[in-house]
């Protein structure tokens, strides 16, 4: 069955709050640091809010996403900027060992097969090459799943998932829940009640009606973000065997070791 994930995507020029700018902006930033002059992949770019930002740093960007009303979007915006590709994530249209880095963000739990995805990625990913994960973190408290999605993976789990697939992992988390504005802080709990009972709101308008009772004033997001838009503090290196309690956002780098006992032995 073919889902239609517009209707749970932020698109450009849709009103979202000044802390999504921030978490956008910052995954891209990120992600800079490890997609110099390399050859990068975004799987699930939705309408590519970071792909001018990471064409100015890699030596090659290619983009795509699931849902093709998305994609056009993306495409409306950059034109033959970018290379950008209808597809699955868990059927790169790509050739084998062609990228140094493959970027997902904000997109692993709406991926049926997970294993299916990082096989993928290392049959893509050239040696010592990346995956790059931004997810929201379920182990909090008061976490609310998104429609569509099938499984979301904390710290413990894409530990030991992309372990499993002959990978090196790192995992951080950004943006502490003890950082953020008092009104936020107080509403958590009203917040796990309402996912607790099933009220959390599921259309784009009703989530749009509940960022401005939880975040204040919205504005649009951009179609393309640059540098120093948000300010970029460097995200906290987390330990792998135990979930984390703290933070809004878990990054992963899964990097695919070279000639690993995996490669020899198959999928283990």
């Amino acid at each position: 069955m073919t889902v239609d994930y517009s209707t749970v995507t932020e698109l450009a020029g849709d009103e979202i709050s000044q802390e999504q700018i921030e978490r956008l902006c910052h995954r891209y930033y990120w992600a800079g640091a490890y997609c110099g002059d390399k050859d990068v992949i975004e799987a699930a770019c939705g309408t590519g809010p970071g792909l001018g930002y990471m064409a100015k740093r890699a030596r090659s960007i290619r983009a795509g996403d699931y849902t093709q009303s998305v994609l056009q979007i993306a495409q409306q915006h950059y034109g033959d900027r970018i290379d950008l590709r209808n597809f699955d994530a868990q059927d790169m249209p790509f050739e084998d060992r062609s990228a140094d880095v493959i970027i997902l963000f904000e997109a692993i739990y709406y991926i049926p097969d997970v294993d299916r995805f990082i096989n993928e990625c290392r049959r893509v990913l050239r040696d010592d090459g990346c995956v790059l994960i931004a997810t929201a973190n379920k182990d909090l408290f008061d976490f609310n799943p998104s429609p569509f999605s099938h499984q979301y993976y904390g710290v413990t789990e894409l530990n030991e998932r992309f372990l499993n697939h002959g990978f090196s992992v790192e995992l951080y988390g950004y943006l502490s829940v003890y950082a953020v504005s008092l009104r936020q802080r107080l509403l958590r709990p009203l917040k796990k009640l309402a996912t607790d009972l099933n009220l959390m709101p599921r259309s784009m308008a009703g989530k749009k009606l509940l960022k401005k009772v939880m975040f204040g004033n919205l504005i649009p997001m951009p179609a393309e973000i640059d540098e120093g838009m948000s300010e970029y503090t460097e995200p906290v290196l987390l330990s792998p065997n135990k979930p984390d309690k703290e933070h809004k956002v878990i990054y992963c780098v899964a990097r695919k070791n070279r000639r690993s006992e995996f490669d020899s032995k198959g999928a283990m």
